[in-house]
C-alpha cells in the first residue's frame, strides 16, 4: 500500500546503466550539461498515481539526488515516498519499441495502459 507519509531510512530512486546511458544521450542532445532527469508522481491517471519524468535544472534545497554513472536522478520529498526503491530503466526491445520502464516496490497494482499505479 503507497502511503504519503515520509519514509525514513528507505532506499531511494535510482537509474539503471541502460537508463543512465540514454539519459546522459538526451541532455547531451539537449546541449545543457546541468540538466537532470527528475522523476515525480502526481495524483490521477486510472489507477490514483501517475508517473511524471522530465528534464529540469533546478534542484531545490529539499530534493532527493542521487547519481548514476554522471547523470542525476531528482526527486521531490512528496513523491519520494511513492517511488521508494525504485528502478527507472531504460528497454530497447527493437520492434516491439523501446522506452522508460518504472520497476517500484512501492506500487500494489497499476492500470492496462501502463502510465498509473496506486
Amino acid at each position: 500500500m503507497i502511503t504519503n507519509e515520509p519514509i525514513l531510512d528507505t532506499p531511494h530512486p535510482s537509474l539503471t546503466s541502460s537508463a543512465a546511458a540514454k539519459v546522459r544521450e538526451l541532455i547531451e542532445a539537449e546541449g545543457d550539461p546541468d540538466l537532470a532527469l527528475r522523476l515525480a508522481v502526481r495524483p490521477g491517471g486510472c489507477s490514483g498515481f501517475s508517473y511524471e519524468m522530465y528534464f529540469d535544472n533546478t534542484t531545490d534545497d529539499d530534493d532527493i539526488v542521487t547519481e548514476t554513472d554522471g547523470v542525476r536522478l531528482l526527486v521531490d520529498p512528496s513523491s519520494a515516498p511513492l517511488v521508494a526503491g525504485a528502478k527507472v530503466d531504460y528497454r530497447d526491445q527493437g520492434l516491439q519499441g523501446s522506452g522508460f520502464a518504472i520497476d517500484n516496490p512501492s506500487q500494489s497494482r497499476s492500470c492496462g495502459c501502463g502510465q498509473s499505479f496506486c
